[in-house]
């Protein structure tokens, strides 16, 4: 019977050990604009999910693009959802990769890092090297990254008639707290 305890202390104990190396973000905020000559467009959403795992530096995050909200009228937002980003057929953007810093995110600190992946918009796929600032404190992370998505790497095309209106680069900025799997 001890023996049998101590082989379930041992599997226990290994759990939780690969378990602190696991973060996640349940809900991160993910905002973007695209600044053109004749308007500005703004939308957001908090339906930002991720993982990482600090041990093998690999992440993945991902957003439903019907959450994005806040477009300067629901026609603007169909047209996102319609026209550009189609959603029906593309509901989801993300990206998965690696960090690219040999860094210990498990001790407290502020660290600047690369995370070199996929961004994944509209279907495609575009290796990215995104510089990302972790706040790493008491066991839980604060990450947050500002970068720029060109329409055309993704094939996101932009019609003549609405060319002043929607900039061919959008700025992006995604941030959130990241917690060890199964915590609160």
């Amino acid at each position: 019977m001890f023996k049998y305890l101590l082989i379930i202390s041992g599997l226990c104990s290994g759990f939780w050990a690969s378990a602190q190396e696991n973060y996640e973000m349940k809900q991160g905020l993910i905002r973007f604009y695209s600044e053109a000559p004749q308007e500005l467009i703004r939308a957001s959403s908090k339906q930002l999910k991720g993982i990482l795992d600090i041990k093998k530096k690999l992440f993945a995050f991902k957003v439903s693009n019907v959450s994005f909200a806040g477009f300067n009228s629901p026609l603007q937002q169909e047209h996102f959802n319609e026209n550009y980003m189609e959603t029906e057929v593309y509901p989801e953007s993300g990206f998965k990769g690696k960090i690219i810093e040999d860094v210990d995110l498990s001790k407290d600190g502020d660290y600047k890092v690369r995370a070199k992946g996929k961004l994944i918009i509209h279907g495609v796929e575009h290796e990215r090297i995104i510089d990302v600032d972790i706040k790493s404190k008491d066991g839980k992370m604060v990450v947050h990254a500002e970068f720029v998505v060109s329409l055309g790497d993704h094939n996101i095309k932009i019609p003549k008639v609405v060319y002043d209106k929607l900039a061919p680069d959008i700025h992006v900025s995604v941030s959130g707290s990241m917690q060890p799997v199964g915590g609160k």
